[in-house]
């Protein structure tokens, strides 16, 4: 099994416990499904925040929308861990690329404080005329992954974890 599917699978349990080990509401119904709500409305908001500061390819706009510990596991590659890092990564990608994403939800689950998405995604990436990969063609991809979103003490939900799995295979 791919490890970024075992990766799936474990965030997957973690959530489901964590949501298990939570007592229920003990308040009346009516009041008990407006917080749930308004969780399920700010963990789709910070999805679309997320997927417009990509498109931005501005790297500020980007880095407010995910945590200080954020890992990403982009396809073929080590971890990327912390938002310096991940934030060091993005400048050059965004430096050698105008990237462009259509991320698709395919399941949206929030538990608490957490959520995860299964989305699916197709990706253009157009060499900068003035970039490291000018001269490049246009590379577009589609695949599959997973985020998931922390809301913070702030009540603001942010991307603690992406990880993409591309349809194409390694070049060897």
């Amino acid at each position: 099994m791919p490890a970024s599917l075992r990766w799936f699978f474990v965030a997957t349990a973690l959530l489901g416990a964590t949501a298990c080990a939570q007592p229920p509401a003990a308040a009346p119904a009516q009041t008990a499904t407006a917080p749930a709500a308004d969780d399920e409305a700010g963990a789709h908001k910070a999805h679309e925040a997320y997927v417009h500061a990509i498109n931005s390819n501005q790297l500020d706009a980007f880095l407010a929308t995910v945590t200080e510990d954020v890992v990403f596991l982009p396809p073929n590659s080590r971890p990327i861990q912390g938002k310096a890092a991940v934030g060091a990564w993005v400048k050059d990608y965004i430096g050698a690329y105008r990237t462009e994403w259509v991320k698709t939800s395919k399941e949206f689950v929030v538990r608490g404080d957490l959520a995860y998405e299964w989305y699916a995604y197709t990706s253009t990436d157009t060499p900068r005329p003035d970039g490291p990969a000018k001269g490049t063609p246009v590379v577009t991809d589609t695949g599959n992954g997973v985020n998931i979103y922390r809301r913070g003490a702030d009540g603001v939900w942010h991307v603690a974890r992406d990880v993409w799995a591309t349809d194409h295979a390694a070049k060897p």
